[in-house]
């Protein structure tokens, strides 16, 4: 399941009603959070798996 055609644009449309002068792009900020959500539920994801973890043990 994706998103539509033109999610981007129309979520940088309500970015600017929303913080006028933030001049945000969503591409780069949502990529930014995805990376993050990754990185934080991979170790999750280790530990629910098993995976022994350096800095834990």
């Amino acid at each position: 399941m994706g998103f539509k055609v033109g999610y981007l644009n129309e979520l940088e449309k309500m970015l600017e009603k929303v913080l006028p002068h933030a001049m945000l792009k969503a591409k780069p900020n949502l990529e930014s959070r995805i990376r993050a959500l990754k990185m934080d539920w991979a170790i999750v994801y280790d530990m629910r798996s098993g995976k022994k973890i350096a800095a834990l043990v």
